[in-house]
């Protein structure tokens, strides 16, 4: 059960991506850490990306073993930057290529267009880009009523990314009276004052059962691409301010987590569950899952396996201790 790994505290969960779509990198990066040791993916809303997601699992775990590995997807209130792409206006665009080399995902083509099955919305493209040729494309956050019962039965999670105060009760109530597994939240101190944030939280754990919910404290979304305390700190203030209301909840964290959060935040006093890492796990295999031979060279799987692991075994180490 998903309870048991918070419970216990060994709760690592890689983030492939809300709005990862990209298929083949999802099976890789679910195949890779969870013969890792990872057995927490969070993952875009998509019966495709469930399924190759079921692939990669299939290829590092046998069947009979997979009963305590467990698959989240993310749903979101309106303008979360989770469920956002980005496209090019080619009249703008000066082919400077500072795009191509800051974009995480390979997302922008030699030809400066978007790929767009590659594209999480991290914006770091747009930051970097001097000529304002890089538009944001708002997705749909929260997926049909019918896509999700679809999904139900390949979950052990879902959660609900709040950027906006206006749907988020709406949502969450839908999500509560018709999903009867754990659920999360994800919310960042970005959009909303520090009484706001726990005057919203208090109100949606309200009617939920004591420890049947994560609060995922998402320090700066989709920043970890190093790994240092500083790029970090965000998620762990974050953790720390959630843990002042007390709350009946898990308390894991995101958004700038990297090999420091666990012992950063364990350093800060901060009780947690489990944090969840995205960016720089990807980014740490990132040139071994391009390879064509990654699913034949059993050498550079256990190579990258140990890299995850270490990510893994890191992390786990103090939150445990």
């Amino acid at each position: 059960m998903l309870k048991k790994l918070l419970e216990e505290k060994k709760c690592f969960k890689l983030i492939c991506g809300a709005g990862n779509e990209n298929l083949e990198e999802v099976e890789k990066l679910v195949a890779l850490y969870a013969k890792a040791g990872c057995r927490f993916f969070d993952l875009c809303a998509s019966e495709e990306v469930l399924k190759s997601a079921q692939k990669g699992l299939d290829f590092a775990i046998p069947k009979d073993e997979q009963k305590d590995y467990h698959f989240c997807v993310s749903v979101g209130t309106e303008n979360d930057p989770h469920f956002s792409k980005v496209t090019i206006n080619s009249e703008k665009c000066k082919r400077c290529e500072k795009c191509i080399k800051i974009c995480p995902q390979n997302a922008i083509s030699q030809y400066f267009k978007v790929i767009e099955k590659n594209c999480i919305g991290c914006l770091k493209c747009q930051k970097a880009c001097k000529h304002d040729a890089i538009l944001t494309v708002r997705l749909n956050p929260h997926p049909t009523n019918s896509l999700l019962f679809t999904l139900y039965s390949l979950l052990s999670c879902i959660e609900l990314h709040v950027s906006d105060e206006t749907d988020a009760e709406e949502k969450w109530d839908y999500l509560c009276k018709n999903f009867d597994g754990m659920l999360s939240i994800c919310i960042g101190r970005d959009k909303f004052s520090n009484e706001r944030i726990l005057s919203l939280i208090k109100r949606l754990v309200e009617n939920r059962e004591p420890y049947t919910m994560i609060i995922q404290a998402d320090g700066s979304p989709m920043s970890g691409g190093e790994d240092d305390f500083n790029t970090t700190l965000q998620a762990v203030a974050m953790a720390e301010l959630i843990q002042s209301a007390n709350l009946p909840v898990y308390l894991t964290l995101s958004g700038g987590t990297n090999s420091k959060t666990a012992e950063l935040a364990k350093l800060c006093g901060v009780d947690f569950r489990g944090v969840a890492v995205g960016s720089y796990a990807r980014k740490i295999v990132k040139e071994y899952i391009k390879r064509e031979d990654f699913w034949t060279n059993k050498a550079i799987f256990e190579e990258t396996s140990k890299i995850a692991a270490e990510l893994i075994n890191s992390t786990l180490h103090h939150i445990e201790n």
